[in-house]
């Protein structure tokens, strides 16, 4: 994946973290407490997270409903793989810029209608280390 596009959607500020958990051990929510502490907005999409919110933020069961009250620019996957394409066409339906799938998320078939409908596309990397690198 060219530098470019990692830093292109780096530049981005509003991430949608799919699949946050409110475990603080766990690599959502170091990820996502990362990105915050570097001034990026985290939206936390978790339905079970919708009582509690994450770290202080009101959590959405999806990304549909966390757009109707946030401008999401990065959807950032901590989900199965196989569990990915229907996040992807929702991000596709919200107008989201990106779609960042984690260390040992890969799916080619939602990374292609990602692509086909103008989204940058980043897989299998960690958004904090690519973020480290700059």
């Amino acid at each position: 994946m060219p530098a470019s596009v990692i830093e292109k959607i780096l530049k981005m500020r509003a991430v949608a973290v799919v699949g946050i958990s409110a475990d603080p051990s766990r690599p959502s929510s170091i990820v996502a407490s990362y990105l915050s502490s570097h001034g990026y907005e985290i939206i936390p999409i978790n339905p079970a997270l919708i009582s509690t919110g994450w770290n202080g933020k009101k959590s959405y069961a999806t990304l549909t409903d966390a757009a109707e009250e946030n401008r999401i620019e990065i959807v950032d996957v901590f989900r199965k793989s196989e569990s990915v394409l229907p996040i992807v066409q929702e991000a596709i339906s919200i107008g989201a810029k990106a779609v960042w799938m984690q260390e040992g998320v890969i799916n080619e078939e939602a990374a292609a209608l990602a692509r086909k409908h103008g989204l940058l596309i980043i897989m299998n990397k960690c958004m904090k280390k690519e973020h480290e690198k700059l």
